[in-house]
């Protein structure tokens, strides 16, 4: 029996060399942005709104 992923990863944007990914945890909810730059280095942050929250996405199926 295959385990199931916890994160849904999205690919949002490409510009030049870079990528920016939005990664969801399927479990809390809680939305990450990824930035990776190659030969530079890459960058992860949680989404917040405008209180400082995280910002969640919708975990039901």
């Amino acid at each position: 029996m295959a385990k199931e992923k916890r994160f849904d990863v999205k690919t949002i944007e490409t510009s030049g060399s870079g990528i920016t990914t939005v990664v969801t945890d399927k479990h809390s909810g809680v939305q990450y942005l990824l930035a990776i730059v190659p030969n530079m280095g890459s960058g992860m942050a949680v989404l917040v709104d405008q209180d400082g929250k995280p910002m969640l996405a919708d975990t039901e199926k």
